[in-house]
């Protein structure tokens, strides 16, 4: 009796939430055709900058954020994305960021996590004082679990960073895979090449699957269709000298002055002294699928041994999506569009 009693609150739980949606829907005049999504990203340079385009997007309804303590530190990055959120946010209306209790097999190397303190403390983000967007009284996983389920219709998922909420959301709450449209996905390697340099392990496997490969697997295992940004995916995107020199020129817009010096933190510092854009294509094809050329390729992953986190092709494994090429020109010319959409040039 009890348990038909707490399934009953839980649903009732859901129908208020989305009653509270469909009215915040109305109060910003949301055309209710557009792209719900929700991001969970780890609070790199590349996923703050991702946040703040996402949150111009014309086509997406964002639904909510939240951030892991993976490749940026968790305190910093979550006040940097409350920030960025209350400076370029206006377009999405009410948001709310929620903070993860999700915990690493293995921890991103310090010297990278420490990005996110300099990035909070720039003056673009300071000027008005401590941040104002709330934070949720739940964890990341119930958040996206609440979110997705108090939506009408199905919702995307953006993940930037490892993928250990998405799989303690499912656990959580089964019934969110059938509101899930697709997730798309930074993270893994299907060329045999990782980013993990660390003597216990092969170098097979990409940072945010090997943060946690468990949680990986779980996602692999479901029925969700995942569109996969691998490492091999941005190659043709590295962070170079004459891109930052671009973005310099354009600094009079304020969201393109903070992408400029957030870059300027990472360039030439990230692992093989190459910074590759990985977390902004993830975004921008999340939503403008035309930048990039795909494959469906079948793979799986491993969980455990030398080769933990390692992410690869086989004939019995899942099939995903995998990014194989993109229109660099374009996606570069929506980058500045979308940036320079967030607010007026000073001059």
């Amino acid at each position: 009796m009890a348990q038909v009693f707490c399934r009953a609150a839980h649903k009732r739980t859901y129908m208020a939430r989305a009653l509270a949606y469909w009215v915040r829907a109305m109060l910003y005049e949301r055309d209710l055709s557009m792209t719900n999504v929700y991001f969970n990203h780890d609070g790199g340079v590349d996923d703050l900058v991702s946040l703040l385009l996402l949150l111009q997007m014309p086509e997406a309804h964002v639904t909510g954020v939240s951030v892991i303590d993976a490749d940026g530190q968790m305190e910093a990055a979550l006040e940097a994305t409350r920030k960025i959120i209350d400076l370029f946010g206006g377009k999405q209306g009410v948001l709310e960021v929620a903070a993860s209790t999700s915990r690493p097999h293995h921890q991103f190397p310090s010297e990278w996590r420490g990005a996110a303190f300099t990035f909070d403390a720039l003056p673009i983000l300071n000027e008005h004082g401590a941040p104002k967007t709330p934070v949720t009284d739940v964890p990341a996983h119930l958040d996206l679990v609440n979110k997705v389920m108090a939506q009408e219709g199905k919702t995307t998922l953006l993940f930037t960073g490892p993928l250990t909420d998405l799989a303690r959301a499912l656990d959580a709450e089964p019934a969110i895979e059938d509101k899930i449209e697709a997730l798309y996905w930074m993270g893994g390697s299907l060329d045999g090449h990782g980013n993990v340099v660390d003597p216990c392990f092969d170098g097979t496997a990409e940072w945010n699957a090997f943060w946690d490969p468990e949680a990986v697997k779980r996602v692999w295992d479901s029925s969700l269709e995942i569109h996969m940004v691998g490492l091999e995916s941005t190659e043709e995107l590295p962070l170079t000298r004459e891109l930052c020199q671009h973005w310099a020129t354009l600094r009079r817009y304020p969201a393109i002055d903070l992408i400029g010096q957030g870059y300027a933190l990472v360039l030439n510092v990230a692992a093989n002294n190459v910074y590759y854009l990985w977390d902004v294509l993830t975004t921008v094809y999340c939503l403008y699928a035309d930048i990039a050329e795909v494959e469906r390729v079948r793979c799986d992953v491993r969980v455990d041994g030398a080769a933990a986190g390692r992410t690869y092709r086989c004939e019995d494994g899942r099939e995903v999506t995998l990014v194989t090429h993109t229109d660099a020109e374009r996606f570069y010319a929506l980058v500045d569009e979308l940036a320079m959409s967030a607010a007026p040039a000073l001059y």
